[in-house]
């Protein structure tokens, strides 16, 4: 059988600093090496994106000699850290950009959901940004209607969808662009990790829906996830992507504790500080975990409350700006908490002056059981069309807690460890 997507030797070198190809005498020395038929001389030279480390070459490589095969009706997951290659290798596929070197064949039409408002326009209604992305897909008008009521049931924002989507919340928006990604029958489907931002009722539809369109309808799929969890229920095989290369495929139980077991080395502490990156529109300059007193600590107890403190630099104002966090349990690599500055009236992003701010998080007592968790940091707009360059942390902190004060102590199985009210209607 013939693969639904192969890819050979793809890579892709980013220059980084101002945008732009260099400088002249870099195109100039492009332009003569192509005239006599050799190659690109800045494709000899780079690092890998290692985004830790400061390096001294102005070239890295997003994805390095990548290799794969993806056969039809396949569910592959995706995983590996922030930077490490992931959204680069989609969007090739999704063709938002191109590679530096290599090919990807492939067969048949491709559905991207890579990021919040992928494909809408905002100043379109829900209505007619579905017609405007079954165009795009290449779909006929009548097709497009056969699929329209199915698309807005499941997206269960009918009330909304004749209205503008630049007012729609970014949860309304993910729904919204996962259906017509999903129902316009794309041969490949592509889905980034913007799910996460969707409620959990909503990430089990997708992800029954994406079961459902391998399965029955024999449809390719895609999934970038840093829920363990959902890359188990949906995919078969796994890959593990590392500063743009490969270093683990297979079966996605094996590949899995691969990767769980790199996160063990990862050696975060109770506080990131992060060197300043004037290229950035919106930056997280320094994070840590705090008690009451403000003592900074990586070991708390159930009883006690846990500040988390985030310094974060504005150079330039972003509309619809949002932070997202989640608390990653570390032996299993499962969410178990998952907050949105947009979960409460009023965005605190949308009203923070230009400059340096602090922002403070509570996580109240009695909310986590005992255990080891991640800090999971991460920034977004409602208003992706417009090229803000917005930071993109990832896991930032790690920390412990421990559950002295019950009977359950620190072996009782459970993920949460508040105290409930036991009460007598007798009594």
């Amino acid at each position: 059988m013939k693969p639904a997507i192969k890819i050979e030797n793809l890579s892709k070198q980013y220059r980084l600093g101002l945008v732009g190809t260099g400088t002249l005498s870099h195109d100039l020395k492009r332009w003569w090496y192509l005239l006599r038929g050799k190659e690109d001389p800045y494709l000899k030279i780079g690092e890998i994106n290692d985004r830790s480390t400061k390096g001294s070459s102005e070239y890295v490589w997003a994805l390095k000699d990548i290799n794969l095969e993806v056969m039809p009706g396949e569910v592959l997951g995706i995983i590996g850290k922030n930077g490490a290659g992931k959204s680069t290798l989609l969007k090739i596929l999704s063709k938002v950009t191109g590679p530096t070197t290599g090919t990807i064949d492939y067969k048949g039409r491709i559905g991207s959901l890579l990021e919040v408002g992928t494909g809408f326009h905002p100043e379109l209604t829900g209505r007619e940004n579905i017609y405007l992305n079954g165009a795009i897909l290449g779909m006929r008008k009548k097709e497009i209607d056969r699929k329209f009521d199915e698309i807005v049931d499941f997206s269960g924002v009918e009330r909304y969808i004749d209205t503008p989507t630049k007012r729609y919340s970014s949860g309304m928006t993910v729904r919204l662009g996962f259906a017509v990604a999903a129902f316009l029958e794309p041969e490949i489907l592509v889905v980034d990790e913007v799910l996460a931002v969707g409620d959990a009722e909503f990430q089990k539809k997708a992800i029954g829906k994406m079961q459902d369109v391998s399965r029955n309808d024999g449809r390719t799929v895609l999934f970038v996830s840093h829920n363990m969890g959902s890359i188990k229920r949906l995919c078969k095989k796994a890959i593990v992507l590392n500063n743009g290369n490969i270093i683990e495929k297979g079966l996605v139980g094996e590949v899995i504790n691969h990767y769980l077991a790199c996160m063990e080395d990862m050696g975060l502490g109770a506080e990131k500080v992060l060197p300043l990156d004037t290229n950035k529109d919106f930056q997280l300059l320094y994070a840590c975990l705090t008690d009451e007193n403000d003592n900074i600590k990586q070991h708390f107890s159930c009883d006690e409350d846990i500040i988390i403190k985030q310094k974060v630099i504005i150079n330039k104002k972003i509309p619809g700006l949002y932070g997202f966090l989640k608390i990653v349990k570390k032996s299993t690599d499962e969410d178990i908490l998952i907050s949105d500055s947009n979960d409460i009236e009023g965005n605190l992003f949308d009203q923070l002056p230009s400059g340096e701010n602090t922002i403070k998080i509570r996580l109240p007592k009695r909310i986590l059981g005992f255990g080891e968790y991640l800090l999971y940091v991460n920034y977004a707009s409602n208003f992706s069309f417009k090229s803000f360059n917005v930071d993109s942390p990832g896991y930032i902190i790690e920390f412990s807690l421990t559950d002295s004060a019950t009977q359950r102590g620190n072996n009782r199985n459970g993920y949460l460890s508040t105290i409930l009210e036991w009460n007598s209607l007798s009594l």
